[in-house]
């Protein structure tokens, strides 16, 4: 087996020396193109668009070896791998549609960042079969006796812009390009800071766990790729600095998503001050890209209304339409594990589907990991009496921005009754920026009825454009057949499962 490998590994130092302009093609290739985060499914044939078609050459090398000493010359065709490739492959196969030029930027910086990590492969360490072995605690202690840097050789890249114009899916068509005998991970942001809580919960007690939790997170993934890099509370500000301190010194890369640019990211936050020094480490190891598309691609669905009903007296047809999903099961009390040992108390649950008031949900202290708990064993959610949010419940508001980020993240069903159209629910939320260009105040216009309307919020009035182009999308048919094809999927693999577990028995 060492032999074997040892031939790869001399196999490509010798493609390496003899042509340095030749990117070598991934092998143990992903080819599960149907699995996306966002909005880039293959159903969705009038969603998530990107950019006109750019065709990269194939150029004919010859390459062989027949001893360990002599190398042979033969003919073979190699082509240019990476997210240009396979977003070519889905325009011809009709699965996409061309986008607009600040996506095809997009694309090209993507593909730039593909090449330079198959020239760099070896020096970024990305072959998990080729890592060290020191894990975790060890790698704290060696680093304590052997203090050493190896920031990576290659930048990451910071993708940022308005709401639906593909961030997700074009980071997915890069990540899904990838060799799988890399190290990589792709991760939600509040996922990943939550995984972040717990390992620091675990390492409590070391001097300095968040370096602990760097070495695990860099043993882990050499290109760590973050969906939805947004912060909001101050713990995570703190502790970001420090601990990408560490990842960047272990040589981890990052590609992430923003609806904000770098300069933008806890604007206005408690103690941003101790925040800053990691926007600038931010804009040191990542390439910062704007889309600066205008389009939202998640509106261009059909838009139908789905399990929206808007009114307060449709609670009856929610529950009507929550009755249908489940079938034949019976509704009862459930109770799901989230992180850290705590639970989340569910009033009723069945067949997958789960059904809470809006305030059982978003009025009491619950946050991303009760959601992420929550979808990892639901799919569906019927959620009765959204509200207008405004400034008497903005914390709600912060909430239901949460649950929708994971549910669709989580490609979760949303059933629900509401007081407004998405829009409409958001109306009385606005950045400082939006609340200047408000019209005066006139005689019958009170100061009192301005501050009970409005809700001035930075993050939040950021949030809400995220949120409303999300939950239009949810409620398309395109999104809903793609979630029944899901459910469809996941049930023929169960059932195969069970028969081979019964066939073994």
């Amino acid at each position: 087996m060492r032999g074997i490998v040892g031939s790869v590994h001399h196999f490509r130092s010798v493609l390496r020396g003899q042509n340095r302009l030749l990117r070598i093609p991934k092998c143990l290739i992903d080819n599960n193109h149907n699995h996306f985060h966002g909005f880039g499914y293959s159903v969705f044939s009038n969603v998530e668009k990107i950019n006109g078609i750019v065709r990269p050459n194939s150029f004919m090398v010859s390459r062989a070896l027949s001893t360990e000493t002599t190398a042979k010359e033969t003919v073979s065709e190699v082509n240019i791998a990476g997210p240009l490739v396979e977003y070519e492959r889905r325009i011809a196969a009709g699965e996409l549609v061309d986008g607009d030029t600040c996506q095809i930027g997009t694309l090209r910086e993507l593909q730039r960042l593909y090449d330079e990590l198959v020239e760099s492969a070896d020096a970024c360490k990305l072959d998990r079969y080729a890592s060290s072995e020191k894990t975790g605690r060890s790698r704290w202690l060696w680093s304590r006796l052997m203090p050493q840097s190896s920031d990576s050789p290659v930048k990451g890249l910071y993708l940022y812009g308005g709401v639906g114009t593909g961030k997700t899916m074009l980071m997915d068509l890069f990540y899904h390009q990838l060799p799988c005998n890399w190290r990589k991970k792709r991760i939600h942001f509040h996922d990943f800071m939550l995984n972040v809580h717990s390992c620091l919960q675990k390492h409590m007690g070391v001097s300095d766990p968040l370096e602990v939790v760097a070495g695990e997170i860099s043993d882990e993934a050499i290109l760590l790729c973050l969906d939805e890099f947004m912060v909001t509370d101050v713990a995570d500000a703190l502790i970001l600095n420090r601990l990408f301190g560490h990842l960047f010194s272990n040589g981890v890369i990052l590609v992430a998503t923003s609806n904000r640019a770098p300069d933008n990211l806890y604007e206005n936050g408690l103690q941003r001050d101790l925040f800053l020094p990691f926007i600038a480490a931010l804009k040191e190891r990542c390439v910062v890209h704007e889309i600066g598309s205008s389009v939202d691609y998640r509106k261009l669905t059909s838009a139908e209304q789905g399990f929206y009903f808007i009114g307060k007296d449709s609670s009856d047809l929610l529950k009507k339409k929550f009755k249908e999903l489940i079938g034949e099961h019976e509704a009862c009390p459930q109770e799901v594990e989230v992180v850290m040992g705590r639970t989340l108390q569910v009033p009723l649950g069945a067949n997958g589907c789960a059904y809470f008031k809006f305030d059982e949900l978003c009025d009491r202290p619950l946050g991303a990991a009760d959601y992420f708990g929550l979808f990892k064993n639901f799919h569906t959610l019927a959620l009765e009496g959204v509200p207008i949010f405004g400034l008497h419940n903005r914390t709600t508001a912060y909430r239901f921005v949460t649950l929708v980020d994971v549910m669709y993240e989580n490609k979760g069903r949303l059933m629900c009754t509401a007081e407004g159209s998405p829009v409409q629910l958001f109306s009385k939320i606005v950045t400082i920026a939006d609340a200047q260009h408000i019209a005066p105040r006139t005689a019958s216009r009170s100061r009192r009825t301005d501050e009970s309307d409005l809700c001035v919020d930075n993050e939040l009035g950021f949030a809400k454009d995220r949120t409303i182009s999300r939950l239009t999308e949810m409620n398309s048919r395109e999104y809903l057949e793609h979630h029944a094809t899901m459910l469809a999927e996941k049930q023929n693999l169960s059932h195969q499962v069970g028969n081979a577990d019964s066939m073994q028995a």
